[in-house]
């Protein structure tokens, strides 16, 4: 019989498997299994260890993550983060965003940094505690994405007013994200996935002429290792799925933005392995066991078959998770026959009904107002800087208009959401009209989206 990681590298491989893989992204999440909250998880080698272990044990991973923290190279190269309880930390100094310069070389990082001692040393105590039957997967920040921890909000801006400053940053970038990757195939890890949520934000043709170079670069390093590479995205990336494959990774993953079905047509015409995408608010964190069980099912009948299927949730899982619901998930996972006969004409549906959600009076306000309706803005990268380009504005022009955010993860703002009719997160409306989704809004363009806003009413 096949231990979990060779069915898994079977997968990466192209080869026939007895079932979907299985890879629970369980980041600051493990640290609810051993009642650490996600700050010792992230800092503290033995919790993180203890945390890893039970995942490990509970969950049944066929890959299992070491750390899901985005933020680990940019604290390296000088941005301050925000650490919180239940979630992964966020930037909120950003170096670069009042001068368009290029770090040089020299801060490339070495293995004494920021907290990659303790994440190296955790690698390889893991690669000796499971590594034989358990694909380790190390993660590394995106190159777009590390940009603009870097720069800011401005990043988008000198896409269009500074080209070439972007590309000498994604250089560097790259070299960060190259080096990383050279530290953790070094600690023993089997496949190297590079998640970059902000790619959602851009248009194919950004794509091409920004990150899609880089990203060739660096899976033709991982190729030439002989390790196993995957792209993460997060958002509504259906745009740039096509461009993304042709930058030759073994694995792409996406989140519940994307129809997966839609996913799997593409992927397959490059050969190319699909991971995902139980949602991870409505199904994960306040769904049933029965409502796990039916989204892993949903999930490999909408592709078809098992075949070059990875099994995982959207994202980085939030903290609070029910247990019961990602080892529903698991048990489906590996038990699809069994499952689907189990959940036969199961009809699950969150507990929405009784709960009261008043929608403003959008015809009657004092001034404009702004609602982002986000995962949540601490966690979730795209959100965090959707949210942030909203509130550097609000500093601005308090005047002018309102906001307030609205996260997922909360089931009165779900129902919002469907009161709303908001179909992707993040999403951005003025008034009660849709004005950006998924995308992230230069200052000057929102502003005077609102200014049209007041005019309009």
């Amino acid at each position: 019989m096949k231990t979990n990681k060779e069915i898994l590298l079977s997968i990466l491989k192209g080869k026939e498997a007895p079932r979907a893989g299985w890879v629970p992204f369980a980041g600051v999440h493990a640290g609810k299994l051993t009642g650490y909250n996600a700050i010792e998880v992230l800092t503290e080698e033995e919790k993180l260890v203890e945390s890893l272990c039970a995942v490990h044990q509970l969950y049944n991973p066929d890959g299992q993550i070491i750390l899901f923290d985005l933020q680990v190279e940019a604290e390296i190269l000088g941005c301050s983060l925000r650490f919180v309880h239940d979630c992964a930390p966020s930037v909120v100094l950003h170096p670069l965003a009042n001068e368009p310069i290029v770090p040089c070389d020299c801060k490339i990082p070495t293995k004494a940094d920021g907290r990659l001692p303790m994440i190296l040393s955790v690698m390889e105590r893991m690669k000796r505690e499971i590594g034989d039957t358990t694909a380790l997967i190390g993660l590394v920040c995106g190159p777009f994405t590390l940009a603009s921890h870097l720069r800011g909000t401005n990043l988008f801006m000198d896409m269009y007013d500074d080209p070439d400053y972007v590309h000498r940053l994604l250089r560097f970038c790259t070299k960060v994200a190259k080096q990383m990757a050279t530290f953790y195939i070094e600690a023993g890890m089997d496949i190297i996935g590079f998640v970059d949520p902000l790619i959602s934000q851009i248009s194919p043709d950004d794509f091409a002429h920004y990150p899609n170079e880089p990203y060739k670069e660096l899976f033709q390093s991982i190729h030439e290792q002989n390790i196993f590479s995957a792209f993460f995205v997060c958002g509504d990336a259906s745009h740039n799925i096509e461009l993304m494959c042709q930058t030759r990774p073994h694995a792409i993953f996406i989140d519940e933005n994307i129809a997966i079905e839609e996913a799997r047509k593409i992927t397959n015409k490059y050969h190319i392995v699909l991971g995902g995408n139980i949602q991870l608010t409505v199904t994960m964190l306040h769904g049933t066991q029965d409502d796990n069980r039916q989204a892993v099912v949903n999930i490999i009948d909408d592709c078809g078959s098992h075949y070059g299927l990875i099994v995982a949730p959207g994202c980085d899982m939030p903290y609070n998770v029910p247990v019961e619901n990602v080892i529903a998930a698991a048990y489906a996972v590996s038990h699809y026959e069994e499952t689907k006969r189990m959940i036969a004409g199961y009809n699950g549906k969150l507990p929405l009904d009784d709960i009261e959600v008043t929608l403003p009076d959008y015809l009657h306000l004092p001034k404009s107002l702004v609602e982002v309706f986000t995962l949540d803005s601490l966690s979730c990268a795209a959100c965090g800087y959707m949210m942030y380009s909203v509130n550097e504005l609000h500093q601005e022009h308090t005047e002018l208009f309102d906001v307030v955010e609205y996260k997922y993860t909360k089931l009165e703002n779900i129902k919002r959401c469907r009161l709303v009719g908001v179909k992707n997160l993040p999403s951005l409306y003025i008034n009660g009209k849709l004005a950006y989704s998924s995308i992230i809004p230069g200052k000057q363009k929102l502003l005077e989206r609102i200014r049209d806003a007041n005019r309009s009413d």
